[in-house]
């Protein structure tokens, strides 16, 4: 499964802004800083953020960076897409005619990873910038202790 750096750097930001910027305005050098990100890969995706809603910008000695909406009503899949990152786990492009095993038609298992796609953004859908801000993501469980699976446990798994 694939989550680029975008993605991981626009959620840590936001997450950073809504913690330290509830009052006024956070510089993007600030958020770079405590967060040891690049800042001008931040100014990069806040500019995304910005145009899709999600944070406000002022100009100025006192600028920086808003949340534009409550931490309650930004959800984690928002910022993800604001920044055009999406939750990848086969080789197919969305749109593309072209499939994960170079042909047109899909790899024998194409459907169970898609599957999984979507079950990644529903879980990120359902969890707001605030939660993560107060440690509420929830730690889902696996359905299946690993520990008592012995061909899992001999393979490495």
């Amino acid at each position: 499964m694939k989550l680029s750096t975008k993605g991981k750097y626009a959620v840590v930001a936001v997450v950073d802004l809504a913690l330290h910027g509830p009052n006024a305005p956070v510089a993007l050098s600030e958020i770079a800083a405590r967060q040891k990100l690049p800042v001008q890969y931040l100014e990069q995706l806040f500019a995304k953020l910005r145009r899709c809603g999600l944070v406000n910008s002022t100009r100025g000695q006192a600028g920086g960076y808003q949340l534009a909406l409550a931490a309650d009503q930004i959800m984690i899949s928002d910022i993800l897409l604001a920044v055009d990152e999406v939750v990848q786990t086969t080789r197919c492009l969305p749109g593309s005619h072209k499939s994960c095993i170079g042909g047109s038609e899909k790899c024998l298992t194409h459907r169970l990873w898609q599957g999984l796609e979507s079950q990644v953004m529903n879980y990120l859908q359902t969890i707001t910038v605030d939660d993560v801000c107060n440690r509420r993501v929830p730690v889902l469980v696996p359905a299946v202790n690993i520990a008592s699976q012995p061909a899992l446990v001999a393979s490495g798994l």
